[in-house]
């Protein structure tokens, strides 16, 4: 079953999430969103990553298998923090086109993006993981940290506290809020733009902005696959 599909027209990848109604992040969700990338990357286009569902993005980790081990968990924990460090140094631009809620690793998923836009509406977008029982683990951290405004990191983080599309614009999570009915035709928009980029240049000053997250992800990823939450 194919769980993400791929469009790729005039230099964008449209890559889109279709995995049951809350898009969960499964080991066949994450091994087809890198090979939808390798495609992406050896088309040399900009990425759009959206969902097939009206109102949600994604709401996180398959269930199923976090409940099922502590080694279960910890391994679909470590391949989707392999997944959003790909993302944070990938040759172009990538960006979310979030229709709705977005939480814990669907926030992830839209921390690693380049540029993120919203959908106005009554729509939660964070990182639950505390509100739910989870330690946060090392990368996510680390990326959080990398990303989200020091004066929302602790209510992010610590706090699992929740926003709506506008607050979570301050906290870090997207960059701009549209109508529903905007959303696609405003992120192929970004999509154009980006294109007239240097690519090679994007690209450099990408790993440099971002060496040192990078480098702090890479040490907690493999703390993390030997720890536990």
């Amino acid at each position: 079953m194919e769980l993400v599909s791929i469009e790729i027209a005039n230099k964008i990848a449209t890559i889109t999430l279709d995995n049951g109604k809350v898009n969960a992040i499964s080991h066949q969700v994450i091994d087809e969103l890198n090979a939808a990338l390798d495609q992406a990357q050896e088309a040399k286009a900009v990425v759009i990553l959206s969902s097939a569902r009206s109102g949600i993005f994604s709401g996180g980790y398959d269930l199923k298998t976090i409940q099922k081990s502590m080694e279960a968990a910890m391994a679909l924990v470590t391949e989707g923090s392999r997944l959003t460090r790909r993302m944070l140094s990938f040759p172009f631009p990538i960006i979310a086109a979030c229709p709705g809620h977005s939480v814990a690793k669907g926030a992830f998923l839209l921390l690693c993006c380049d540029y993120r836009i919203g959908t106005a509406g009554p729509f939660k977008i964070g990182l639950n993981e505390v509100a739910i029982g989870m330690t946060m683990h090392f990368a996510g951290i680390e990326m959080a940290r990398g990303r989200i405004p020091a004066n929302y990191l602790n209510r992010a983080v610590m706090n699992a506290e929740m926003f709506d599309p506008e607050t979570a614009v301050l906290a870090g999570f997207l960059d701009k809020v549209v109508d529903g009915e905007q959303l696609m035709a405003e992120a192929n928009a970004v999509a154009v733009e980006m294109n007239t980029l240097n690519m090679r240049a994007h690209h450099a000053t990408k790993l440099k902005v971002r060496k040192e997250a990078l480098e702090a992800m890479d040490a907690a990823i493999e703390v993390d696959s030997t720890g536990s939450l």
